[in-house]
């Protein structure tokens, strides 16, 4: 389904006085993770909106294989099938009684016959593993649950491209590691994944290449690239990674760390040793990245 190529050319969208995003650009690479990273009212859910159609730019347009969204109504019902926003709040999405009458939502506004509504829903249920859920109300469902039936009601739309905002936020670490399975199997049916973000240690290990909005700006480019310019972090409002941080305390070449087992075996390279990990399990900054101070 990753087929389509989205992005962003020169967009600019103001609320009131208040210019949220100023000319930013942005090609999202067809078929890979892209994690879209800012501190709180840096315009991160605005950008995905704007991708997403539910949000017009004053300027710049946003592109589909080169061409510009039509923002008349079957337009935005067409730009609808080929990318899918799914809400931080789950809530925000979800109306029906039960999960089965929610995920067929999409597919029967688009006219599709009961047997094709059926086969998307059931295939959507199955990449997320909830179809044991099918049947159950919608009020009984975890929070973790109610965003994993918002985003397989996205799915069944069968889009090119799935924009989730926040997808982990709210969630415990068995709800974080539900989600992370959850969006590798929407990448291994072939959809491109964009996610927003305030983890920056899951982004540098999770994406393929990272946004960073600043000022209304995008800068994109490699995580380790983007994440290890301390300038251009802290311009965004955030920290560097706790893994680049302990990579840079130990003279390491730190855009080439990607997790704590790539900081070991950086500093077993650099050391030319084949120490024991009791040895290196002893160095500070690795203590850091276990305390998460």
């Amino acid at each position: 389904m990753s087929h389509r190529q989205l992005a962003a050319a020169g967009v600019t969208v103001s609320f009131g006085r208040r210019e949220v995003l100023r000319g930013a650009d942005l090609i999202i690479p067809r078929g890979q993770r892209l994690a879209l990273l800012g501190g709180n009212g840096s315009g991160k859910t605005t950008l995905l909106r704007t991708l997403a159609g539910s949000v017009r730019p004053s300027a710049g347009r946003v592109l589909v294989d080169g061409v510009g969204v039509d923002y008349g109504r079957t337009g935005l019902r067409n730009h609808r099938q080929v990318v899918q926003l799914v809400a931080q709040n789950p809530d925000d999405q979800l109306f029906a009684a039960d999960v089965f009458r929610d995920v067929s939502f999409g597919p029967l506004n688009l006219g599709l016959s009961e047997p094709e509504v059926r086969r998307r829903v059931a295939d959507a249920l199955a990449v997320l593993s909830i179809e044991d859920l099918a049947e159950r109300p919608i009020h009984e469902l975890s929070h973790g649950q109610r965003k994993r039936v918002a985003i397989a009601g996205a799915l069944a739309m069968q889009p090119c491209l799935m924009l989730l905002d926040e997808p982990a936020a709210g969630l415990d670490p068995q709800g974080v590691d539900e989600m992370v399975a959850a969006l590798e199997r929407l990448l291994q049916a072939h959809t491109t994944v964009v996610i927003s973000t305030h983890d920056v240690d899951f982004a540098l290990w999770w994406a393929d290449s990272v946004a960073v909005l600043v000022e209304g700006r995008v800068r994109h480019g490699q995580p380790g690239d983007l994440l290890s310019d301390a300038e251009l972090v802290a311009a965004a409002r955030l920290r560097q990674p706790l893994v680049l941080q302990a990579a840079g305390a130990l003279g390491l070449e730190a855009r080439h760390v990607r997790d704590v087992s790539g900081l070991v075996a950086a500093v077993r390279a650099g050391r030319g040793l084949d120490a024991p990990a009791t040895e290196l399990r002893n160095n500070e900054p690795t203590a850091l990245l276990r305390t998460g101070r």
